[in-house]
């Protein structure tokens, strides 16, 4: 554990604030060939449904130049599978970093389903909500958006589990601070913000959509300034510990999300691209608070009014 990087939220503490962020890091093994999962404050895993999910159709991954944009359709194997085979490896294999279960659904009972199954596994201490996906009975529209639909899979997660419940929330959100405060009235321990940003590239030459769906969440870059701006919102709404995420390339872009009110900060684009660069943003941080004279703990939500 490197001095002055440990942070502690929800009860859980995290050797670092570093974590990889839902559908960067599937369920650890894919990546222990390529990065040292050690090093890291932790990961949140592949989405993980009631049933299996095969996903949307290809291609599901493009480049442009603000970005990327995916459509992944939150494929995942399921809960039964997870249980037996990917949570007995992070159990096996993975033991300084926290581990978090991303956790989706096409209907509010879906949650509660997915946490009353897992909850005795090994290898994990806690569960992200993506309240950020649509919910079929309601004619698709994000859970997050609807107030009563959001109390539900908080509330029905909560009676299955005493694990932390972090609920990932959309950019899109109006009044982003107040669906916050309603997870937390609801039963969340801690608000994860933000998730990717609806968008559709276009393939000029064969006059398509890039993706195989058409339209898919916008991550990369760009979003660094959208992602602080919700954590310093949500920061000001709640006293919950919130988890950064969007456009994180540096320890310097980090430290952004730390000042604005995050606990630990998420990286997803742009760890796929270089599988090392978490790693070194550790590194860089831990450099940065030792010149400093100060810890991340001093850091969080220390921004100072213009």
């Amino acid at each position: 554990m490197t001095a002055g990087l440990e942070v502690r939220a929800c009860g859980l503490t995290f050797p670092n604030p570093v974590l990889l962020a839902a559908g960067t890091a599937a369920y650890g093994r894919e990546l222990a060939d390529v990065m040292s999962l050690e090093a890291l404050g932790g990961f949140v895993t592949k989405a993980v449904s009631p049933e299996p999910r095969s996903g949307a159709p290809a291609p599901r991954v493009g480049d442009f130049g603000g970005g990327m944009i995916n459509a992944v359709g939150l494929a995942n194997p399921g809960m039964e599978a997870v249980k037996r085979e990917d949570l007995p490896w992070i159990a096996a294999h993975v033991h300084a970093p926290r581990v978090l279960v991303n956790v989706v659904g096409k209907v509010a009972e879906d949650f509660g389903t997915v946490v009353a199954h897992l909850d005795d596994a090994p290898g994990f201490q806690g569960y992200e909500l993506n309240v950020s996906c649509p919910n079929v009975k309601q004619g698709g529209m994000e859970f997050g958006a609807d107030p009563q639909a959001l109390h539900a899979v908080i509330a029905g997660a909560r009676a299955h589990t005493k694990k932390p419940l972090f609920v990932k929330l959309s950019p899109t959100l109006p009044q982003i601070g107040d669906v916050a405060k309603r997870a937390v009235d609801a039963g969340a321990d801690g608000i994860t913000v933000i998730n990717t940003i609806p968008g559709m590239v276009v393939d000029v030459e064969r006059r398509r959509p890039l993706l195989g769906f058409g339209s898919g969440g916008v991550s990369g870059p760009g979003l660094l300034a959208v992602g602080v701006l919700a954590t310093w919102r949500v920061k000001q709404a709640v006293a919950v510990p919130i988890i950064g995420a969007g456009g994180v390339q540096s320890a310097q872009d980090v430290l952004q999300f730390i000042l604005a009110g995050a606990s630990c900060v998420a990286i997803g684009t742009a760890a796929l691209a270089d599988p090392k660069l978490p790693a070194r943003i550790v590194r860089d941080l831990a450099r940065w608070c030792e010149r400093e004279g100060t810890t991340v703990a001093e850091l969080v939500g220390a921004l100072k009014s213009s």
